[in-house]
């Protein structure tokens, strides 16, 4: 009688029973022991790169919003709309003011009366918004950190302003009608930015003491600030509301500023951290893909004998694959939660071992790192571990009588590109950033490729080398590596991608940091000094050099109006845009030069040959302006029209903090053009008072401090290196995991060769001697080509996204062989050092 077929509900719940009795054997057998290891590894380093990066960028975002002392900043050159006012106040928003206009700032009486051309700034209780105010009790005094103001009747001072009038703490000074009292030294206020009205000393007072000095009048020169602070979603719906309304009311000299078209200078900075930390967790994401197919790979070699007596005892290809995919499921789901909450520790020690590097009261970390955890660890496990389980389930019965293995089929080829667009969409995932995700797959995947193809032909170029060694060593061991081509050419491949991602970590990683510190070095120029005359040339020369400053450079700086582009004349309606109208309103700061100043890369056409009128352009003021390879554009310099053709487009480096021009003419245009000179330079400390002694005895000079601009960009630079230091700790145990597993996958095919070889009379000195030939020549392989490879990765990351100056280094590739023969030995010695103590007989009787 035949037995009633069972239901589909109890064949899945039959079916699901299995699956937990094979975890719970194989766990038990130590069967799931690695896979489960790798894929919490994985996650606990993506999940603590995550939770770090996650709290790390929210952190950077809210120190970078303190160089605008807001997180939105509304200027306008008329008062701040009150109905402006009231929708902030309505949206929940923190509002404060300032008020900033030039004056000049009056010291003594009678003969020994001293003025001081100033940069005056009244500001609202409760500014800043973002970040403080450092002060000192007097000149060379300790640095304070500070929320307050200035009290009613006193001025805070910067300390070149009190220089100046030989002033100090306490003394009076005349605003206007006001005389107030000298309470604190201003060394640092963080919205401080390098407009015009900025470069004049600084003077800070309370807003409710502006009026009693009269010096706002109808016709002064003043800007207005509203300062705006809250949560992200809603500072962005206030913008939106504002930018509406402004478009609406075709309102005229109103801007709005935020981090991102505020300051940038902090964000270029801050872009490239973000990418910096992106691409740890893209090389961490790497090593965990590598690590889990690894351990499918073996767990699928480790249980084709098993699978073919499931087959005989009737169960089918869907049932088998169903088992496997629950066990993997499970095991997926499980290795997820352990992970991120090992992670979510783990980056608390992280936290803990930066000390004074991060700052202690970083912002929470949100729940989307636990997410991404969880659903990493399921793609790549799902997108990894299903090609070896499509695998099993195409075992032949007759697996129990025959060690054969067929080749894999097509579904189960496809499923490996279909882990490999998990791959790519997890990196996309985790970079945050197209650009930085597709060229860290393609690299990649091209070294995968690559290296599956060189690892290929020196197997193959290895057979001609066999025959020139008589050591019995030697040829065990290039013996060894061809009879087994497939799983040698899947060792080379795995070795060399992760030590890939270790070398992009370590040799590569300094190289890219130490050009991202060059970019703005320590030594950057914190001092600008503009109005030179040609006359005065030769003087401050000397000055600068006696200074401590070795090379001066002097540039010449022409101011011009652009009037014309191909002869079309520049009106009001010519460009829309709020900042193309605001650059085409003022004049521009023009120059001339013979050759490509520093940090000035050209994108597109030539440099001058000085034959005919030329212009070079830098490439954000291009494309602002539409302005493009060939566009004449003409200058009102003086009364005089000077014409000349785009023939050069320049990519500047803002974080450099050098002198930059907009617009570059060639000399022999220029010859006749009325010019003063500009100046950039880093002044020592101990040349502090150099900036007021070069305006006392040139009192045409202006000097301005950018000093702490420099210190806060400098900041966020070692804030970042510091995390990327120590986030490479994470990834290194996940590469550990990689050459592991890379060795390991071919212990139970080494351990029968082993056996047989002995029982043919090879001795146990001479297999070991093969084994560790063979680990030298795997690990020395995939390390000339993983440093290859990081070399072409680096370059490109440099080139294509940080945009930095890169220059090949040869110790990539020393250092790069050295390690993968040490790893290789290291892995080797832990993962296959009982290879050769099971006796022969044993190896004969299992196999």
């Amino acid at each position: 009688m035949a037995r009633p077929a069972l239901g589909f509900p109890k064949a899945c719940y039959m079916i699901f029973l299995q699956s937990i009795r094979m975890t719970r054997r194989d766990w038990r057998a130590g069967e799931l022991r690695f896979l489960l290891i790798a894929l919490i590894v994985a996650v606990a380093s993506l999940s603590a790169v995550g939770f770090f990066v996650d709290r790390m960028r929210a952190g950077l975002s809210r120190d970078a919003h303190q160089l605008l002392g807001a997180d939105l900043l509304i200027s306008g050159d008329q008062r701040i709309s009150p109905g402006w006012r009231s929708e902030a106040q309505r949206r929940r928003l923190t509002l404060a003011d300032t008020v900033v206009f030039p004056s000049m700032a009056i010291a003594g009486e009678g003969d020994s009366t001293r003025s001081q051309l100033a940069s005056l700034k009244a500001v609202s209780a409760g500014y800043p918004l973002r970040g403080s105010l450092v002060v000192a009790d007097k000149l060379g005094g300790a640095d304070v950190t500070t929320r307050e103001i200035p009290a009613a009747g006193t001025v805070w001072l910067d300390a070149n302003m009190l220089t100046a009038l030989n002033l100090a703490v306490g003394d009076p000074l005349k605003l206007g009608d006001r005389t107030f009292k000298i309470a604190k030294v201003l060394m640092i206020e963080p919205d401080r930015g390098s407009g015009f009205i900025n470069f004049a000393p600084r003077v800070m007072l309370s807003m409710a003491d502006l009026a009693s000095t009269n010096l706002v009048q109808d016709g002064s020169r003043v800007i207005y600030r509203l300062l705006l602070a809250g949560e992200p979603q809603q500072v962005q719906d206030f913008q939106q509301w504002v930018e509406s309304d402004i478009s609406r009311e075709n309102l005229k000299g109103v801007r709005i500023e935020g981090l991102e078209n505020g300051r940038p200078e902090m964000r270029a900075t801050l872009d490239r951290g973000q990418q910096f930390l992106s691409l740890v967790g893209l090389l961490s994401a790497l090593l965990a893909a590598v690590a889990v197919a690894m351990a499918a790979r073996r767990f699928m070699l480790r249980h084709l004998d098993a699978c073919a007596m499931l087959r005989c005892l009737g169960l089918t290809q869907n049932q088998v694959t169903q088992l496997y995919l629950l066990e993997f499921l499970l095991v997926g789901l499980a290795g997820s939660l352990i992970g991120v909450a090992l992670g979510f520790g783990a980056h608390f020690m992280l936290l803990d071992l930066l000390g004074k590097f991060v700052a202690s009261d970083l912002p929470p970390a949100s729940v989307m790192p636990a997410v991404q955890g969880l659903v990493t660890g399921l793609l790549l496990l799902v997108g990894f571990a299903l090609p070896p389980v499509l695998q099993l389930r195409n075992v032949p019965h007759n697996r129990v009588i025959r060690r054969e293995q067929d080749a894999p089929q097509a579904l189960v080829l496809a499923t490996y590109g279909l882990g490999t667009l998990t791959f790519i969409g997890l990196l996309l995932w985790q970079a945050g950033d197209i650009k930085l995700g597709l060229l860290t797959a393609l690299g990649f995947l091209g070294g995968f490729g690559l290296f599956a193809l060189l690892g290929w032909l020196a197997l193959k170029g290895s057979r001609h080398v066999r025959g020139l060694s008589r050591h019995p060593s030697w040829r065990f061991a290039l013996t060894a590596l061809q009879r087994r081509p497939v799983a040698t050419v899947v060792q080379i491949v795995a070795l060399s991608l992760g030590l890939m991602a270790l070398l992009l970590l370590t040799v590569i990683r300094g190289d890219l940091v130490g050009a991202w510190r060059q970019a703005t070095p320590a030594d950057a120029p914190n001092r600008f000094v503009i109005n030179i005359q040609d006359d005065q040339r030769a003087d401050i020369t000397q000055r600068l050099q006696a200074a401590g400053i070795a090379q001066p450079q002097l540039f010449p700086m022409i101011r011009g109006r652009l009037t014309q582009v191909n002869d079309k004349p520049i009106t009001a309606d010519t460009y829309p845009d709020d900042r193309a109208k605001r650059l085409v309103d003022r004049e521009f700061n023009l120059s001339t030069m013979n050759q490509l100043p520093a940090q000035n890369t050209l994108t597109a056409g030539r440099w001058f040959d000085d034959s005919r009128p030329e212009a070079s352009v830098e490439e954000g003021l291009a494309k602002t302006l539409n302005l493009k390879l060939g566009d004449k554009l003409q200058f009102d310099i003086a009364g005089q029209l000077v014409t000349a053709p785009v023939t050069s487009l320049r990519k500047l480096e803002w974080g450099s903090m050098r002198v930059n021009f907009f617009v570059i003419l060639n000399p022999k245009l220029m010859a006749e053009m009325p010019q003063t000179w500009i100046t950039a330079f880093n002044l020592p400390d101990a040349h502090i008072n150099f900036g007021n002694q070069l305006t006392r005895d040139f009192p045409n000079l202006t000097v301005v401090d950018i000093g702490s601009v420099i210190k806060q960009i400098q900041g966020v630079i070692d804030q970042v290196v510091a995390a990327v230091e120590f986030l490479f700790l994470f990834t290194l145990l996940s590469g550990a995991l990689v050459l592991y597993a890379a060795l390991v996958g071919s212990q139970d095919e080494r351990t029968r060769e082993a056996g047989l070889l002995r029982a043919l009379g090879a001795t146990r000195k001479q297999l070991s001697q093969s084994q560790w030939i063979e680990f030298a020549l795997i690990g020395s392989l995939a390390g000339f080509l993983a440093a290859s490879g990081a070399a072409a990765t680096g370059w490109a990351l440099a080139h294509y996204v940080f945009s930095f100056t890169w220059t090949f280094s040869p110790l990539v590739w020393l250092a790069g062989m050295a390690i993968g023969a040490a790893c290789t030995f290291a892995g080797g010695w832990v993962g296959l050092r009982h290879v050769l103590n099971q006796p022969p007989l044993q190896t004969l009787r299992e196999a």
